[in-house]
């Protein structure tokens, strides 16, 4: 059987996250930690995960690259820049696990990957990707130049029998308005087979509706998966099959310790059955499984010894 291969394209940043007076550090970011909990949940012999980014030849740089390979990350699609570094953020914690981000990456190199001579080389390998997987924060850190080239490069994949997934991951902070927000996002969304809504950001860009609306209005696009992710809530599959409503794992409020990566660790969850041909259900299932334990460890990403076992 041939191995299948995708593509998780997007920013990685140094993570600087505190508990009471005390400080720790990390590396982080939405499609970073997506790729890990695929990576820990799918054999590599029948998916190979490639995180596509750019870096600095600085030593965090240095250290990411390391530590992604040992979580069985492909690398060799990454860039690294001698004029760049990676951007960092600060992640404070409350008494619930709520948490609230604190950003410094206006000049990250992982804003550049499009730009470089290399990029060219690097869209044409992504091009006969089996999956391409990219957030909204993935588009917002680009320029227009870099973003064109995107969206050619998801439909050129996509020409090839490739799939494209999106996760809206909406961070109004990287943009300059609403109304570029939703132009670029239903670029993106026109050439998508799955998205991964959450609700909460959708009614953010769009505007508080039913849900039933958000799936009318992202299926008017032409996307055929859809995925809305509620929180702790329970998520909605809606597909050509019909609906599924999946209820979510209900925690007691003392073992939520950090929600950061809930919904990345979800996706993530979700794609690892998904992509491996189970049922939305049961996808919907291993993602909740997979969310509900990343809460109760703080940061991003977890011990590898405390992954459910499934």
């Amino acid at each position: 059987m041939t191995t299948k291969r995708i593509a998780i394209i997007g920013e990685c940043m140094i993570e600087l996250s505190e508990k009471g007076n005390n400080v720790s550090r990390g590396f982080g970011g939405d499609t970073l930690n997506t790729s890990v909990y695929i990576a820990r949940q799918v054999p590599t012999n029948d998916l190979a995960v490639h995180y596509v980014t750019a870096l600095g030849t600085d030593s965090f740089s240095e250290q990411m690259l390391a530590s992604w390979q040992q979580e069985h990350l492909n690398t060799d699609l990454i860039q690294q820049f001698a004029d760049k570094m990676p951007g960092l953020y600060y992640i404070e914690t409350d008494d619930t696990g709520e948490r609230q981000f604190y950003y410094w990456r206006n000049d990250a190199a992982a804003r550049y990957w499009l730009l470089r001579e290399d990029s060219a080389h690097i869209c044409q390998q992504l091009a006969q990707f089996d999956y391409l997987y990219l957030s909204g924060i993935s588009v917002a850190i680009l320029d227009k130049q870099s973003r064109e080239k995107l969206i050619k490069l998801l439909m050129e994949c996509r020409k090839n029998g490739g799939k494209v997934i999106f996760d809206n991951n909406y961070r109004p902070r990287l943009w300059q308005n609403r109304e570029e927000t939703q132009q670029v996002y239903h670029d993106v969304l026109s050439c998508t087979d799955i998205a991964f809504l959450t609700l909460d950001d959708e009614d953010l860009l769009w505007g508080e509706e039913p849900y039933e609306n958000v799936i009318a209005r992202t299926k008017a696009l032409g996307v055929s998966e859809i995925v809305i992710k509620r929180g702790a809530d329970s998520c909605i599959v809606a597909t050509d099959e019909g609906l599924e409503i999946i209820p979510a794992v209900k925690l007691p409020k003392e073992k939520v310790v950090d929600t950061t990566a809930a919904g990345d660790s979800f996706s993530a969850g979700y794609l690892s059955v998904r992509l491996q041909g189970g049922s939305v259900v049961d996808a919907a299932i291993r993602g909740h499984l997979t969310a509900s334990t990343v809460i109760q460890y703080r940061g991003a990403i977890i011990p590898l010894a405390a992954m459910p076992v499934v």
